[in-house]
């Protein structure tokens, strides 16, 4: 392989990979502060489930066109699919910073949603960019710039909201920032998402299509060699199968949309969580503090991705590696719970180690389960295939953050239960979710991929 060109196409799968995650969980950490400020929550404890709701709401958009958008890209390409996203990210996060109600709010992040439907299409192309051999590298950079976006993203939103409180000698008071304390974390991935949009322009288009014949070509072979193509497929038609009975492609986007469930709502849960005052069960932190948090999780997983996970899912394989990490974060998150017990340093530090692992685990899940999706389909399908695995994903990812706000609110009524108070009900809720993901990485729910189905002409 070219080393220059794949060095290139990683860059490119990193950036756009980055662009379409950021917005979705920058907002965590401001979430519970914006929702007061709207002044719809009755009460401190129904804050969880108003921010819920606003959470929810990308991923209800991106459910309800994740298909359509995977069908533009198999018939028109990946690349405009993947432009107009990225656009949609410059003008929609602006204007959900810039938010004075909690309906517009909810508003903006559904049209954020329903417009950025470039993550399906670029999973397809970061197999199609490659060779098979290191389709692997092209998948596992989109699942690492995937968990970074979703670890970056909270770090970003952490640190840089209400920017009057916590930089008062650069962001006056009663100036711009004051009036929209939210707004600075958006600008900054929009900015960065704008830059992305015109980086865009000049990638390779991986969807070739020979009209005359109505035939595939290897994409790989023709963006790395220039070539046109192999003899041997001028002789080979692709036969179309249905997407819904294909079991291989199915049991693992069912697994995949419960372990994404599980993610978001751990997301959601953690940056409520964290901030929450200690009479309902939380660590009382700051927005930056849990930026902190955040970020050393981000670091750590770049380092992972790029030095351990390569040689650990040969060593395994990538569902091997998927059970041992699905059933290793079990106790560690049902951990959580008794953090509260702990103060200052100690506790800055577990909760940092605790984290980091927590996400180290979770991206080693969705990268052995990408892998298996993108190789049990054939590649005029794939763009269809990833927009079926992100309606599904999306619609479970909805559900996410409106049931861990709800299940938080009800485990901070409920601090003086004798059977698992406070904390300790949610992370076992959380622990349920992950227990049905477990089962499901196993046969006979898991299926082997089938053999590729094509037909030779004589």
């Amino acid at each position: 392989m070219n080393h220059s060109v794949s060095i290139k196409n990683l860059f490119i799968i990193w950036i756009v990979v980055l662009c379409a995650t950021l917005p979705i969980s920058s907002l965590f950490p401001f979430l519970y502060f914006m929702v007061r400020d709207f002044n719809i929550a009755e009460t401190e404890a129904d804050i969880g489930s108003y921010a819920g709701y606003v959470g929810s709401t990308f991923m209800l958009g991106r459910c309800l066109t994740s298909v359509m958008w995977g069908m533009i890209s198999d018939r028109y390409g990946r690349k405009p699919v993947i432009i107009i996203g990225v656009i949609t990210v410059v003008i929609f996060n602006t204007l959900f910073g810039l938010s004075t109600s909690f309906w517009m709010a909810i508003l903006m992040r559904f049209l954020l949603g329903s417009l950025n439907g470039l993550l399906g299409p670029v999973k397809a192309y970061a197999t199609e960019i490659f060779r098979e051999e290191h389709q692997s590298l092209g998948l596992s950079t989109v699942s690492a710039a995937w968990g970074i976006g979703l670890i970056i993203g909270p770090a970003l939103g952490g640190y840089l909201a209400q920017p009057v409180e916590k930089y008062p000698n650069i962001f006056a008071k009663d100036s711009f920032w004051d009036k929209f304390p939210y707004v600075l974390p958006c600008f900054v991935i929009s900015g960065f998402a704008l830059v992305v949009s015109i980086v865009c322009i000049w990638i390779p288009e991986t969807l070739h299509n020979h009209k005359e014949s109505n035939e595939f070509i290897d994409d790989a072979e023709a963006i790395e060699n220039g070539s046109s193509g192999n003899k041997k497929d001028k002789n080979m038609i692709h036969k179309k199968e249905n997407l819904l009975l294909n079991w291989p492609l199915m049991s693992s986007i069912i697994a995949y949309c419960v372990f994404s469930l599980h993610d978001i709502a751990y997301q959601e849960v953690f940056s409520l969580w964290a901030v929450a005052p200690p009479k309902l069960g939380g660590l009382n932190f700051t927005t930056d503090v849990v930026g902190d948090v955040l970020a050393v999780s981000g670091i750590s997983l770049i380092i992972y991705q790029i030095l351990l996970y390569p040689s650990v899912e040969r060593a395994c394989g990538p569902i091997g590696i998927a059970r041992i990490s699905a059933i290793l974060s079990i106790p560690l998150l049902q951990s959580f719970s008794f953090m509260t017990m702990l103060s200052g340093t100690i506790l800055f530090l577990v909760i940092c180690g605790a984290s980091i692992l927590k996400n180290l685990l979770a991206v080693t899940v969705t990268t052995g389960l990408f892998l298996i999706q993108n190789r049990v389909v054939e590649q005029h399908q794939r763009g269809a295939a990833n927009g079926l695995s992100m309606t599904a994903m999306s619609l479970f990812k909805a559900v996410g953050p409106a049931a861990g706000g709800a299940v938080l609110t009800w485990s901070q009524k409920r601090m003086d239960a004798s059977f698992l108070p406070g904390p300790h009900m949610v992370f076992f809720a959380l622990n349920i979710v992950e227990a049905v993901g477990i089962l499901m990485l196993f046969k006979p729910f898991l299926a082997e991929k089938k053999k590729t189905q094509r037909v030779q002409l004589n």
